[in-house]
Formats: C-alpha cells, structure tokens, sequence
C-alpha cells in the first residue's frame, strides 16, 4: 500500500468522522430542544368568529378585546360576520386549515427552540383569524400574542390572490406560515443599526436567515428565504458571479439607496441591467448573499447565536473569510 493511497483513506475516514459526530451533536441538540415542551394551543379565533351571533359576540369580545375596534357597535361586527366576502374567505380558510395540527406542531417546535436559545422568551396566545387578504401583514407578533391570518396562506394560485403580484402568491401558503413567525421574531432579537450601505441590508436580512437556519431547522433552505428550490438552485449557481459583481462595481459600501429596491427588496428579479440575466434571477439576492457570509461568520468563529445577531456589520465582514461558491 502506497504511502499516497494511505494519506487519502486516512482523510477521508477522518472527514466521515467529523461529518458523523457533527451529525451526533445535531441529533443530539434537537433532542435536547424538544424536551423544552412549550406545549402550546393553537385558538382559533376565525372559527369563533364564523359562528358568532349578536347574542354570543359579547362573550367573544370579552375573551378576545383586543381583536374589535372600540369605535364599532357590535351591529357592526354581526353584520361583518354574514358579509358575502367574508362568508367565502370563512370558507375557503376552512377548506384550507381543516386541520391545523401539522401547522402547530411546528409552530410548538419554533418556539420550543426560541425558548431554549432565548431564556427571556414569553410564550404568546398564538390566535388565528382572517384579514381581507391583507398580505402585507400576514403575521403580527406583540409581546404576548401572535396573530396568524389564514386567508393570506391559501395557496399560491387561489383565486383570491389574482390581483397580487406572483413573487409575492407564490410566498401565500400553509408551509410559509411558520417561516414568517420565526421572521417576526427574528426581527425582535436581531440588532438593527443604522443601515447606510448595501452591505449593511446583506449583514442585517442575513442575521434573519441564520436565525431562521436555527430556530425552524425542519424547513428548507428554500422556504426560509421564500424561493422556489429552482430559484434557490439559481443563486447557489451564480453566487460567484453575484459576488463578483458586487466586489467589480464597488457596490458593498456604497449608500445608494436604490440598490435596496434592485438587490434586498421583494422584486420578481434581481436588478443587474444585464441582458438575460436579470430575468433569470430570483429577487433579493443580496439577502441570500447576507445569509451566507453569516454562515460563514458562524462557522469560522466561536461566537453565540445572541453574540451574533448583535455584532456590527464590519465585524461579521471582516471575520467572515467569506469566500462564494464557485
């Protein structure tokens, strides 16, 4: 046996068994985070609300005040309740959310890690209502309550959604709904300074992937950033080439503050006025970007989660090595 040949089979048993005890404390740790038990239970305000009557609606408004606007009489609110529209999104939430038990058993599981990396975490009232699609604010979190509308998660192609843009659909159902809690919360815990250059959006939208990475690990990379896996599949692809346009054109610290809208904003592409390649490309490639040179960050330093999410973007830059996929 050749010297040569020994180095390499060594190698690669030493890599097999990094990769198995890596593999170990992962198992090890989600174990350790589900015996957290915040056992948690789902209200389902929009099926009390679908069957209210003038007689019942003061009992509902006493359990759930803070759902009705004190400047409407409860005539107002009794006839919201047999209003066609809201008849049919009743309906259609109903067809959609049946069953709501895989939806909080995922719900339980994010707030059974967000307790067990964030001891000062209060468990809310997690309360599911409808909105008239409002899908601006599918999700509201307070310090104690957690508000889900269900008609904003119907399914990308419902027929509600037909004036709304597609980037945007496509994002509108049931498996977003814990992606966009663990969002909410992440932007409770994540630090936000002053955000001046372009690098600083990538740092700030990639400290909310990376706590996204922790606190939901049962979802995939592409729900957590909102992509389809053919969209992911782009940026993985053209990461080098990404980057290298952002390092050619010295776009990192610059503070034009239209590179939000081409490269952090929701947008159906990625603003690179060059031709075939915009239309390609999935938007927000600077957040997908962001998120992996915290990645890095956190894979080339000894630092905690908390330690993490409140370090300065020239911190994480600088310590990050960050080198793109090629």
């Amino acid at each position: 046996m050749s010297v040569k040949f020994y180095i390499k089979n060594l190698l690669c048993f030493i890599i097999l068994l990094i990769l198995n005890t890596s593999c170990k404390n992962k198992n090890s740790l989600e174990l350790e985070i589900a015996n957290v038990k915040t056992n948690i239970e789902v209200e389902r305000f929009d099926l009390l609300f679908a069957g209210v009557t003038s007689e019942k609606l003061p009992e509902l408004k006493k359990d759930y005040a803070f759902m009705f606007s004190e400047k409407y009489k409860d005539s107002f609110w009794v006839a919201k309740r047999a209003d066609t529209i809201q008849v049919e999104l009743f309906k259609a939430v109903n067809g959609v959310f049946d069953d709501f038990k895989n939806e909080e058993l995922e719900i339980e599981s994010l707030f059974n890690h967000l307790a067990y990396y964030f001891p000062e975490f209060n468990l809310p009232r997690v309360i599911t209502t409808t909105s008239d699609v409002d899908y601006r604010n599918r999700v509201i979190v307070t310090d104690s309550i957690a508000i889900l509308a269900l008609d904003t998660y119907l399914g990308a192609d419902h027929e509600f959604y037909e004036n709304i843009p597609k980037y945007i659909s496509d994002n509108l159902r049931k498996e977003q709904i814990t992606v966009d809690l663990a969002e909410e919360y992440g932007r409770k815990f994540v630090y936000q300074g002053t955000k001046k250059t372009l690098l600083d959006e990538m740092i700030y939208f990639g400290k909310l992937l990376y706590f996204k990475d922790v606190v939901i690990p049962f979802k995939t990379d592409a729900e957590r950033i909102g992509y389809s896996q053919e969209q992911l599949d782009w940026a993985i692809a053209n990461e080098s080439e990404v980057w290298r346009y952002f390092v050619e054109r010295e776009l990192l610290f610059s503070t034009d503050s239209k590179l939000v809208g081409r490269f952090i904003n929701p947008a159906p592409f990625s603003k690179f006025y060059l031709e075939g390649v915009d239309a390609e490309s999935p938007g927000r490639l600077g957040q997908y970007i962001g998120w992996q040179i915290i990645r890095a960050y956190m894979d080339q330093n000894t630092v905690s989660l908390k330690d993490m999410l409140i370090a300065d973007t020239q911190e994480i830059f600088n310590n990050s090595k960050f080198k793109p996929r090629k």
